[in-house]
């Protein structure tokens, strides 16, 4: 690459694909992941938004995948590859990472034997960075699944944005309208968005050729 395309490259708007881990109808963090949403668009990104119930994968099993690799796992692994960063909204269930979060990425991360992209599990995410965030009604906020979601990014070689969002006591946190309460809620949430937009401009691979 040129370094007058790698400036161009830089330029253009981040691809941000942003989601929750959640599919509950009053799911904490997949309002958590509107804000996020709506930031990411104010910061000049490119944003998709989607929700897990609209990709609704079975439970990770590699004797089902050797059947045939669900529509939706193809789907999902196009559009992670199709952003430069993507952020998502986990909660936290027993201190952890809960299943339909570990269940996407695993889908995800699979490789399709012999498919001519997805014969490499780790393309739609190597290289990519990514925004973590947390509600929950407890004080932690759910932070404690925050070590497990960093490790099962970074072992699919995604750049990880360094301080990711807990919002404790959520039940409390947003009005009436889905909009965070507090301001310092949201000036948080805003630095991360604005981090990861900033950060994928910048270490964004060649989707082209990768």
């Amino acid at each position: 690459m040129t370094s007058s395309s790698a400036t161009l490259q830089s330029a253009a708007p981040a691809r941000v694909l942003v989601f929750a881990g959640s599919t509950r109808a009053g799911s904490w963090n997949r309002k958590l992941a509107r804000v996020a949403a709506a930031l990411a668009r104010e910061a000049g990104a490119e944003v998709t938004h989607i929700e897990l119930a609209d990709h609704e994968l079975p439970l990770y099993n590699a004797d089902l995948e050797a059947r045939g690799t669900p529509e939706a796992s193809l789907r999902l692994k196009a559009l992670f590859h199709a952003h430069d960063a993507f952020i998502v909204c986990s909660p936290e269930y027993n201190a952890g990472l809960p299943p339909l979060t570990k269940n996407t990425f695993d889908w995800v991360s699979s490789p399709v034997s012999g498919h001519p992209l997805w014969a490499d599990g780790l393309r739609p995410f190597r290289g990519k960075v990514a925004g973590m965030l947390t509600a929950s009604p407890g004080a932690l906020g759910g932070v404690r699944s925050l070590a497990q979601l960093s490790a099962l990014l970074f072992n699919l070689q995604c750049w990880l944005v360094p301080q990711p969002f807990s919002l404790a006591r959520a039940h409390e946190a947003f009005d009436a309208d889905g909009h965070l309460a507090q301001d310092a809620a949201r000036s948080a949430v805003q630095r991360l968005v604005a981090q990861t937009v900033w950060a994928a401009q910048r270490l964004r691979p060649d989707t082209e050729n990768s």
